[in-house]
């Protein structure tokens, strides 16, 4: 048990020591891409801000990388040390002397969905929130409540909220929807209510509307008017609509689930965020597979083994199964893949072939 603590303690100062380096990297780099894009409209210190917002989703992202790395030179230090022929001297296997960072890499797994993700998303949607204010051009906003579809609109200096209680799945036609447009300046000054509204390349189509007059109007029934088909100018797209739920990652995984129900009762589809939460609950599989992999290939005798060699081998086939890992998920949003099987498939295909590897090099 105190040769497992040993190497799991090794494990950790690795992975935090590599963390760090990849953290600052970043930051340097967001910093300069920040200062370009917005250097000129505001203050050095909301550039900073703006940079910390953004660099626990950076370092969140690469977290199988770190896991690989330190998994790399956690086996390299103790097989040049001797460490590890020690171990096997004292009857333990090599598969055995890997409990102790596997142990590690399932504790910062379960540590950062649990707690690092929700901060992730905290401040992902914080930056965003940030860079919509800096960079605001009237946009438009989007939510999903108990009460249906919420989405804003801005044409010309007016804006236009928009309610609808469903929508199809690709976000180009609402149903039971009101539009309440707003004067430049000023509060509402008409309100539109229709059957369905169907967005095309030029606007949107009303179907079954009514519209009444919200300004000087003292009877605004008096003077309202129906139409079989109603067009309204919009800047809006289906794309736009859809990209407007923001990333998965921008929500807690705490939250998704429930998120994903409201999705769903609105009509709109979400695979997206299906897949995404089952791979973030898949992520603990997947980092440890990364920790067999890196001793698949470094764990042997520094005077048996080309440790230049074995390391690149270990660090392409870890990015080889990131590769994949990524292509499933995107198979699985785009709906060729069950999400299930997008998200959990390539991470237990992966913790498979690592340790299969681990066995043949090690123990046959």
């Amino acid at each position: 048990m105190i040769l497992h603590f040993y190497f799991a303690r090794r494990f950790l100062k690795f992975f935090l020591a590599i963390a760090f380096v990849f953290a600052l990297f970043f930051f340097m780099v967001d910093l300069v891409e920040q200062l370009r894009k917005f250097g000129e409209s505001v203050s050095f210190g909301q550039v900073i801000h703006m940079t910390l917002l953004n660099l626990p989703g950076g370092t969140y992202s690469i977290l199988p990388l770190v896991t690989i790395l330190a998994a790399i030179s956690l086996c390299i230090s103790l097989a040049r040390s001797s460490e590890l022929v020690v171990s096997r001297a004292a009857g333990r296997s090599g598969l055995a002397a890997l409990m102790g960072p596997v142990g590690v890499a399932l504790l910062i797994a379960g540590i950062a969905v649990a707690m690092l993700n929700p901060i992730v998303a905290a401040t992902s949607k914080r930056a965003a929130d940030l860079e919509q204010e800096w960079d605001s051009d009237g946009g438009s906003v989007l939510s999903i409540s108990a009460e249906g579809l919420w989405l804003r609109q801005g044409t010309e200096g007016s804006q236009t909220v928009i309610r609808a209680s469903r929508t199809n799945p690709d976000a180009s036609v609402l149903y039971d929807v009101s539009f309440v447009s707003y004067a430049p300046g000023g509060g509402p000054d008409r309100r539109i209510v229709a059957k369905s509204a169907r967005l095309e390349d030029n606007g949107w189509v009303l179907t079954d509307a009514k519209s009444w007059p919200l300004g000087d109007t003292a009877n605004p029934e008096q003077a309202a008017e129906t139409f079989a088909e109603l067009r309204l100018p919009s800047n809006l797209t289906q794309d736009g609509i859809r990209d407007r739920f923001g990333e998965p990652s921008a929500i807690p995984i705490w939250e998704l689930p429930s998120f994903i129900r409201g999705l769903e009762e609105a009509g709109f589809s979400a695979r997206r965020h299906i897949v995404w939460l089952q791979s973030e609950l898949a992520q603990p599989i997947f980092l440890v597979a990364m920790v067999l992999v890196a001793a698949g290939f470094t764990m042997r005798p520094a005077r048996l083994a080309n440790t230049g060699l074995a390391v690149l081998a270990a660090v392409m086939l870890g990015f080889g199964l990131y590769y994949v890992r990524n292509f499933a998920q995107i198979l699985g949003e785009n709906g060729q893949l069950n999400p299930l099987l997008a998200a959990w498939v390539p991470p237990v295909a992966a913790l498979l072939l690592a340790l299969g590897l681990v066995l043949q090099m090690e123990e046959g």
